[in-house]
């Protein structure tokens, strides 16, 4: 297993910025494709951003592209999401996911995700 913890989440105003954490516990850490999706209400949950083990490629979300931020340290077993220039259309519950599969690329679907954290709830006011 991967157990997936993350923290950071809250409230901010528009225009702000977050960095949302993910610990994960387990070995090869560094050969995990990790990724970031978010849910908000009502809605199904999507694809944020994800970053491949050695931490070498990411991809992004048309919707996040420019203003959030993917990231890994591998030493610390955490992925990072820098989250800048926060609009309300990015309140959410944000979630944390381990792929299944070769962490030598990235994926954009759910489906490839196998661990997933709890979430942590994104506010962001107008």
């Amino acid at each position: 297993q991967v157990p997936l913890v993350e923290s950071g989440g809250g409230l901010v105003q528009a225009g702000g910025s977050l960095r949302l954490s993910c610990a994960a516990s387990g070995r090869s850490f560094s050969t995990v494709t990790m990724g970031w999706f978010r849910q908000a209400q009502g809605k199904e949950r999507e694809f944020v951003a994800t970053i491949t083990g050695s931490g070498a490629n990411t991809y992004y979300a048309d919707s996040v592209k420019g203003r959030f931020t993917i990231s890994r340290d591998n030493a610390k077993n955490t992925v990072y999401l820098q989250m800048n220039s926060l609009k309300p259309e990015d309140t959410a519950v944000y979630y944390c996911a381990a792929a299944g599969s070769s962490g030598s690329t990235y994926y954009t679907h759910r489906s490839n995700y196998e661990y997933w954290g709890r979430g942590t709830q994104i506010t962001v006011s107008s």
